[in-house]
């Protein structure tokens, strides 16, 4: 197969997310013949039928949401390298991605980031973070995509070199009238009685909560689904149900102010992060300098 343009590659994308090749060269500035042409090339190349053409648009066919997943990842690193070297250009040497947790965002990788940028050796070094669910960032980091990823270290790291990071304790909050409320510790199973504010499906902690349940033999009963702590937190707040959120947020986030924080009595409730990456003598000398930054920052808190 030959080289993929680049070119014809964002005409593809834009033609799939529009359904419509006129509407995808309004976005593009570009004439519809002249993307038509483009994606019959693309076709050719690839040798295979993209798009099934429908009386208002078109909808990509299974090979053309194969090539669809494959040619967004292939713009993104290639912004990626277009910023990195505008970022070069302008006095940055170097840049390191790191793709992140929603747990570990929410609590101290952010600090522990920033205090690396401010040490003055830092001063030329570029972060760039990124909220993404633990099976994402691992399959980015073994893809090459990023060269740092933080996780849940129960997250299926094979083949990746992994160093410890921090680690924090899962409680259940409540609002001060809700039952709940009214004991200092219980197990999770006991929660189960209640409606609870839940995270996306696709995020580690719905996940550990789930598998808790079903091990209970309880139904998890959500009464509204959330995406962030925050957002958890506030809807608790409101008495919208009880969530499971890390000790650490409720002590960093200004919504926690008059719920009650339940100790959960299950060992699963404490958790470790990790820091995964491809290997260590590959990194980039600004990568290595973050990992090593992270395991003191996290020893030291440890300490």
């Amino acid at each position: 197969m030959h080289d993929l343009d680049l070119t014809t590659l964002r005409l593809f994308v834009a033609t799939c997310e529009l359904r419509n090749i006129a509407r995808a060269g309004e976005q593009q500035h570009i004439g519809a013949s002249a993307i038509s042409k483009r994606l019959a090339q693309l076709e050719q190349t690839v040798n295979a039928p993209l798009f099934e053409r429908r009386r208002r648009g078109v909808v990509p066919t299974a090979a053309g949401e194969i090539l669809l997943e494959h040619a967004r990842a292939m713009l993104a690193s290639a912004d990626r390298a277009a910023r990195d070297m505008a970022a070069y250009r302008h006095g940055i040497k170097g840049q390191v991605r790191v793709l992140a947790s929603m747990s570990s965002v929410a609590e101290q990788l952010p600090d522990d980031i920033a205090s690396f940028l401010q040490d003055p050796a830092h001063a030329e070094i570029r972060v760039d973070l990124e909220e993404q669910v633990s099976s994402a960032i691992v399959g980015a980091v073994r893809e090459g995509l990023a060269p740092l990823g933080v996780c849940w270290d129960a997250a299926d790291m094979e083949g990746l070199q992994v160093r410890r990071y921090r680690s924090d304790r899962l409680v259940l909050v409540a609002h001060p009238r809700h039952p709940a409320a009214q004991q200092a510790r219980c197990s999770f199973a006991d929660s189960l009685g209640h409606e609870h504010v839940a995270l996306p499906a696709s995020t580690a902690v719905y996940g550990m909560l789930a598998r808790a349940a079903a091990i209970a033999g309880q139904p998890l009963n959500y009464r509204t689904v959330v995406s962030t702590f925050e957002a958890s937190l506030r809807c608790v707040h409101a008495g919208l149900g009880i969530a499971v959120v890390p000790r650490e947020v409720v002590q960093l986030s200004a919504a926690d102010k008059g719920l009650r924080v339940v100790e959960l009595t299950d060992a699963w409730a404490t958790r470790h992060f990790a820091i995964c990456f491809r290997d260590e003598e590959l990194l980039s000398p600004s990568a290595r300098l973050l990992l090593a930054h992270l395991q003191a920052q996290a020893t030291s808190a440890a300490g």
